[in-house]
């Protein structure tokens, strides 16, 4: 039978002060005047007692629960942007703060239910969450609530963490260049031409961008595009098994997510050419399964963890609202080498 919790009194008993300097001690409580022996008494007494404050009388005095509210989409049930969570989770327990973690599949019944479940525990602040970057649709909200963004924007409210997807496009661009790769670099996944009135995501469109940018800034184009709406290892199949049978001079693919490269990887096995021997390979995301493909995929991480951190700090420390973007680390693995076409 577990025993009698301890209270602040037992404390202050056992370090032989008063409950007030206690408790100022416990709480950080800046300027007490209290010698450092007495900071540790306090200190080595609440661990000895297992003494934990009690959140809902701190709730009362200082109008804070030191909870957080987490609602995402498909973060928490799918392996994919699970690292959001582990960011936050990370931030949240640095600042002596619980994450309370709400799935809403998407719906927007359940979505409404989880900012309910969240508001009636009187949260601190809601981070609202999407696995896939998107712009999304926030109820109103009490005044004064603060509210971050992740992976996600909303035009009421502004402050938002996301991948730098710009810079992202233009460092896997200049990794195929750096290598010796300028006019036989085919892309996988997109041709504006044919996706010219579709859209996918301001971070997708980004992503695109800083390809480009970086590709004209080099005076390159690229060999050839295919568009590939689906971007799943059977979009990225057919897509390079389509420019293959052109007999284009290819020496790189740069795929614009990791399971397309991986298609891209099974194609050019079924012609009987390598990675990189033959053909390097560059994608997006660092999805899992680019650790296990052989060769090992380069790609441009989702910076997932960074990111859940970043969007807690905020929510405690608010900056200037509007775009915090998050560097995509260059993951170096083993498809990329240089080209054996000139």
């Amino acid at each position: 039978m577990p025993g009698k919790r301890a209270t602040l009194a037992d404390v202050a008993r056992l370090a032989g002060l008063s409950t007030t300097a206690a408790s100022m001690i416990l709480n950080d409580r800046p300027d007490t005047r209290l010698s450092q022996a007495a900071h540790d008494r306090v200190h080595a007494a609440a661990q000895a007692l297992g003494y934990r404050p009690n959140v809902a009388a701190r709730s009362l005095r200082t109008d804070k629960t030191h909870t957080i509210g987490f609602i995402s989409d498909h973060v928490a049930t799918t392996r994919f942007a699970s690292g959001l969570i582990q960011g936050a989770i990370e931030s949240a327990e640095a600042a002596d703060h619980v994450l309370l973690v709400l799935e809403t599949g998407g719906e927007p019944a359940r979505e409404s239910a989880a900012i309910g479940a969240v508001l009636d525990r009187q949260v601190d602040g809601i981070v609202f969450a999407s696995m896939r970057a998107r712009e999304l649709v926030v109820p109103d909200l009490p005044a004064g609530l603060p509210v971050v963004m992740l992976n996600a924007t909303s035009p009421r409210h502004l402050t938002s963490v996301l991948p730098d997807e710009t810079l992202g496009g233009r460092v896997a661009v200049r990794s195929l260049i750096e290598r010796g790769h300028r006019d036989g670099i085919a892309l996988i996944g997109q041709n504006d031409e044919v996706e010219r009135d579709a859209f996918r995501s301001v971070t997708v469109s980004r992503r695109v961008a800083g390809v480009r940018d970086e590709l004209a800034a080099h005076g390159l184009t690229f060999l050839a595009e295919e568009s590939v709406w689906l971007w799943e290892p059977e979009g990225g199949y057919a897509a390079t098994t389509g420019l293959l049978e052109r007999d284009l001079p290819i020496t790189a693919l740069l795929c614009m997510n990791d399971r397309l490269a991986f298609g891209a990887y099974q194609a050019l096995a079924d012609a009987g050419l390598s990675v990189p021997g033959d053909v390097s390979v560059i994608g997006f995301d660092n999805d899992e399964v680019a650790a296990y493909l052989r060769p090992g995929l380069t790609t441009m991480a989702l910076p997932h963890i960074p990111m859940g951190r970043r969007a807690v700090e905020l929510l405690l420390h608010p900056a200037e609202a509007g775009e915090h973007l998050i560097e995509m680390p260059l993951v170096k693995r083993s498809s990329i080498a240089e080209p054996r076409i000139a």
